[in-house]
């Protein structure tokens, strides 16, 4: 029996969508599964990320003299070695020596800070200092952390100081790397904020090329020159 010419061409017209939507399911199929692929191909590709990334040291955010008081409430840790100046202090006279300056705060350097009060420098007009007070060798010393004009107040002890101990902080970092930081020393194979922690604060050179870079270290007098690539010591001089 012939079929219905109409029926025949639904018939025909329903085949031919049931295929076309086959082969889109079946193209979106092999599709996904290229692109998975590609992704895990460029995931193998790209080196892990650097755990330091993770690291969210915590800050205090002082606005006003008794809330950089809380310096005062655990021991902090220099950031930046050989970058910020300290100078004797008067208990008696509430007064930093500011025209003696007594030295240069170490790399990862321990501190208590006993109190924070504000200062005023010579030829500093309205603008006071506000200092972190504390004890080396049983001698009291005084380094800047702000200013105050009025009631305007401006505080760095957060890019100053950690206030969380840095051996906790970074202790996915090798033994060996630490022992190379106790013992002031930059090995071939740290990276930068390894040799800060080493050595203290360094001036980069201007690099073209971002896989290569030159850092200087004033070094506390002993000066060191670290070539680094691809964020890594290569040389050191």
């Amino acid at each position: 029996m012939a079929l219905d010419p109409k029926l025949k061409q639904r018939i025909q017209i329903a085949l031919a969508l049931a295929i076309f939507i086959a082969a889109v399911r079946t193209a979106a199929v092999l599709y996904e599964r290229y692109t998975e692929s590609v992704h895990q191909k460029e995931a193998a590709a790209k080196p892990p990320l650097d755990p330091d990334y993770y690291v969210t040291p915590k800050k205090l955010y002082p606005y006003d003299l008794k809330s950089a008081k809380e310096l005062t409430k655990q021991p902090v840790w220099v950031k930046d070695g050989y970058r910020y100046p300290y100078f004797p202090y008067s208990p008696a006279a509430h007064h930093a020596d500011f025209a003696h300056e007594a030295g240069r705060l170490l790399p990862i350097q321990k501190l208590e800070i006993k109190d924070v009060v504000s200062d005023t420098a010579p030829e500093s007009g309205g603008l006071r200092q506000i200092m972190a007070i504390f004890e080396l060798d049983a001698k009291p010393y005084a380094v800047q952390i702000g200013t105050v004009e009025g009631k305007d107040y401006k505080f760095y002890s957060d890019s100053m100081f950690y206030i969380e101990d840095p051996h906790d902080l970074y202790k996915h970092w090798s033994p060996e790397v630490w022992d190379a930081v106790a013992k002031h020393e930059i090995k071939p194979g740290m990276n930068e904020l390894q040799a800060d922690f080493a050595v203290g604060m360094g001036t980069p050179d201007r690099q073209e090329d971002p896989a290569w870079k030159t850092v200087h270290y004033p070094n506390g007098g002993q000066s060191l020159t670290v070539t680094y690539h691809n964020g890594k010591a290569t040389e050191v001089k």
